[in-house]
């Protein structure tokens, strides 16, 4: 068994940092109270010099959210007392005093609303705005301020013509409502208790319908006649029905009872009380509906709770019951489900807290488990970034009372630390106890850090049991050893202590710094091949671009040398095709020598042209025909025996045919078949387009063979 670590370790670094951080603030306010005396004073002197052109409410802080609370109030008492006194005289006129100043108090809430409402920041591209002059802009050129601006114009002014008796004029105040439901809206996302807040609103707004219904069938049965029948109210000239209290009550429950449909209601008998009960059954309708909608939401919310909370047991029932689990372990299993549903406890946090950002769950996860995680000792000292990263990879686990949460020669792939609850340290019969490990201890520390000679080999040295009901954190191997990767210098630390731990045990193998240090130069090596294979990968994919492009351009221009070809071809004569059908035959040996003439004429006229001339003749007699070779081998046999006279006869005529050339250029007769040079210059051509086509085969050939080449390249590096 690994080490259990004792709680009270003295120089605790990780306790000092709680208790200072729950200390901070107040030694921070102790500080300015003894520093900073006189600025406080001049704080509170600037309280009193509050400049209102400049002032901001944020709509996330307190004061906006306590304001809407406070605006709940002459919101509903409109929505409420409008209609009540419109349609009930007595009560209006009975009160009038009352109801001014009520009146009167909530117009002045409605103006302070809107002064309010125009310092409100907003968000602009997830920025609060700040500026007074965009804030009032953006007020004023809302559809808000419309409905706001008419909901205080002075209607009360009417008074005067319909007399003080008709409340009916401030009707315009309802337009206030939207303000309710964000007031509303804001309590149900910060209440602690939101399904009960649900079914709250959702009686308030039944409430208020009914509450109109029963006002306008009063002034209904007063516009037909109180006691003209019996779907009516009851005459008032009766005593028990006079009264203010007896006459809203009863309309009250007429109401109720007509949207609840429960109860016998009375028929109607005229028109009048027929449409009046048809727009009640369909109000009646949808608030059923309403009702049974949201209740069921409620529950649902309910029940997902509870799954998400804790394990689904009825599931776990069906499955026990379908393959015959005995009856020992099934009691077993419900006993852990009621633990948890008595002592409620949660098993599911990371499915709980999942939808919310990871930086919000690492400071929940940091301020629930690093008190626990800060006990362990080889985790003392180290960084605060490694623990927030270890918090978020701790699973609670429930054990029951006598089972075992590891047994003598099981692999150990995660440690423990006992949040609640004690565990005995027992012998291979159960029944001998060697110590109790409770709250604050931990075990299985060394097992998950893979320390090298650990003689264990990674195993439990010890059987560990559960006294009572235990509640265990756990840290897998696979989870610390995903954080250590990324702090490598932490990883070294945590390996040290466990040596050290080890060391003290006694279960630490000599000669474990050579393999360590063998392993790792074999580490180093890897990484090293691995960094090399990945240059040469690069590399191999440079050149298999540059391939690919040099292939398409050699491809471009084939295809662009096959057009020119193609479109000199078209343009060539016919004679000029059958004269190079001929000279194939017995006229090849006169070409031949006719060049040779021209090369001699022009070394004796300009050495400059006859170097330009010669490089572009060679690229043709190069690649020639063989009998060109002969012919010129004939000539330098010919000038070494001396014979001077072939020579000269050759020159003559040479010299001939270039005065015929000469004579040809002059009078611009080109034309194909007059002259020599005509000839000659088609000749010329014809042997160029076949040495570039020559060219161009030995440069496919060449391109084969590098694309060869660097496949072989390519084998050798994948071998």
């Amino acid at each position: 068994m690994d080490k259990a670590a004792d709680v009270g370790i003295r120089g605790n670094q990780w306790r000092r940092l709680l208790r200072w951080h729950r200390g901070q603030k107040v030694t921070d306010d102790q500080q300015d109270g003894v520093k900073d005396d006189g600025k406080h004073r001049n704080i509170q002197d600037k309280k009193f010099h509050i400049n209102w052109t400049e002032w901001l409410i944020d709509p996330a802080e307190q004061f906006y959210y306590i304001w809407l609370q406070i605006m709940i109030f002459p919101i509903f008492y409109n929505s409420v007392i409008i209609i009540l006194r419109t349609c009930f005289t007595s009560i209006s006129l009975s009160l009038l005093p009352v109801w001014l100043t009520l009146d009167y108090l909530s117009d002045l809430m409605y103006v302070v609303d809107m002064t309010i409402t125009a310092h409100t920041g907003y968000l602009d591209q997830g920025i609060l705005v700040k500026d007074p002059n965009q804030l009032k802009k953006h007020y004023f050129h809302s559809k808000r301020f419309l409905r706001e601006l008419v909901s205080l114009l002075p209607t009360d002014l009417l008074y005067i013509v319909f007399g003080i008796q008709t409340p009916l004029i401030r009707i315009n105040r309802l337009l206030r409502l939207p303000r309710l439901n964000e007031a509303l809206d804001r309590m149900e996302t910060r209440t602690s208790y939101p399904n009960t807040f649900r079914i709250s609103k959702l009686m308030i707004y039944i409430f208020v319908l009914i509450h109109w219904n029963a006002c306008l069938y009063f002034a209904l049965s007063s516009y037909i006649g109180f006691g003209s029948d019996n779907w009516v109210y009851p005459n008032i000239t009766k005593t028990e029905f006079a009264s203010m209290r007896r006459q809203y009550f009863y309309c009250f429950w007429f109401s109720a009872q007509i949207f609840t449909t429960v109860g016998d209601t009375p028929l109607p008998k005229r028109e009048e009380e027929y449409l009046f009960m048809i727009a009640d059954l369909l109000i009646a309708v949808l608030v059923f509906a309403s009702i049974v909608g949201n209740v069921g939401n409620v529950i649902t919310s309910l029940r997902d709770r509870d799954n998400v909370f804790f394990p689904n047991h009825e599931l776990v029932k069906a499955y026990l019951r379908s393959h015959h689990i005995s009856k020992e372990l099934r009691q077993r299993i419900d006993n852990w489900y009621q633990h948890l549903h008595i002592n409620k406890k949660i098993m599911r946090e990371n499915e709980i807290l999942q939808q919310l950002p990871l930086h919000l769950r690492t400071e929940i996860a940091v301020s629930v488990h690093l008190p626990t995680l800060s006990k362990v000792t080889i985790f003392q000292s180290c960084e605060k970034s490694l623990l927030e990263e270890l918090v978020l990879k701790l699973t609670p686990q429930v054990f029951s009372p006598g089972e075992y949460v590891c047994r003598k020669g099981d692999i150990g792939h995660e440690m423990y630390i006992i949040k609640e609850g004690k565990l005995a340290v027992v012998a291979d019969d159960g029944i001998t106890e060697f110590a109790v490990l409770s709250e604050g201890n931990f075990f299985g520390e060394i097992s998950i850090l893979n320390i090298k000679g650990n003689k264990s080999g990674n195993r439990r040295t010890a059987n560990i049991r559960s006294i009572g009901h235990s509640d265990l954190f756990s840290l897998s191997k696979e989870d610390l050893t995903e954080v250590l990767s990324e702090f490598p210098a932490a990883k070294r630390h945590l390996e040290e202590k466990g040596r050290q731990i080890l060391t003290k045990m006694g279960m630490l193998v000599d000669g474990w710094e050579g393999e360590e240090l063998e392993a790792e130069k074999v580490e180093s090596k890897i990484k090293r091949l691995e960094s090399k294979l990945e240059i040469l990968q690069t590399k191999l994919a440079r050149l298999m671009m540059e391939l690919e492009s040099s292939n398409r351009k050699m491809q471009a221009r084939v295809e662009q040398l096959e057009v020119e070809v193609a479109a000199i071809e078209a343009h060539l004569p016919e004679d000029w095709e059958e004269g190079e059908r001929r000279g194939e035959g017995t006229g090849g040996d006169v070409g031949w020598e006719r060049e040779e003439a021209e090369g001699e004429e022009d070394e004796s006229l300009d050495p400059k042209g006859r170097k330009q001339e010669q490089g572009e003749e060679d690229g043709v007699t190069k690649e020639g025909d063989g009998e060109s070779t002969k012919s010129t081998k004939e000539d330098v046999e010919r000038m070494a025996d001396g014979d001077t006279s072939g020579l000269k006869d050759s020159h003559d005529q040479e010299n001939k045919k270039t005065d015929d050339r000469k004579k040809n250029r002059e009078t611009a007769d080109d034309r194909p078949g007059k002259g020599d040079g005509a000839e000659i210059d088609l000749e010329d051509r014809s042997r160029r387009h076949n040495g570039e086509r020559k060219s161009e085969k030995e440069r496919e050939e060449t391109d084969e063979e590098k694309g060869d080449e660097t496949e072989e390249q390519e084998e050798t590096m994948k071998k």
